[in-house]
């Protein structure tokens, strides 16, 4: 397996103004709303803002401010990393499914790291 890259990742805050204003205004990202949720974006990269715990399945197994969800773009076909990570036992939470990241249409597979962290290998191959 070759991770090339980080899709995006998700940030759960209490006081999205704040958020908000912190990341355009201090760091120069720029902010997009798309139905009621909001993004920030630098470069090719987006994190998306959640205000509540678990607002978009699968989430993190504690969703709070100061945890991620990570999205790792992968190189190599989808199917052949859901089969390695099914020779290795990893801890799949999920098969192969379709997602929109920050490139556009992607499918991907989510596992969990030792500390819960949700874990998310993306292809848009």
């Amino acid at each position: 397996m070759k991770i090339t890259d980080i899709d995006h990742f998700v940030l759960t805050t209490t006081d999205v103004e704040a958020c908000l204003h912190f990341y355009t205004d201090t760091l120069g990202m720029e902010k997009r709303e798309t139905n009621g949720r909001f993004s920030l974006w630098f470069g090719r990269h987006k994190i998306n803002i959640h205000t509540r715990p678990a607002e978009f399945l699968p989430a993190a197994d504690k969703p709070v401010p100061g945890s991620l969800d990570l999205c790792f773009e992968i190189e190599d076909d989808i199917e052949v990393i859901y089969g390695e990570l099914k020779r290795k036992k990893a801890p799949l939470i999920t098969e192969i499914v379709e997602r929109n990241g920050a490139k556009g249409k992607m499918r991907s597979v989510y596992l969990r790291d030792p500390d819960g962290n949700l874990i998310e290998l993306a292809s848009y191959r």
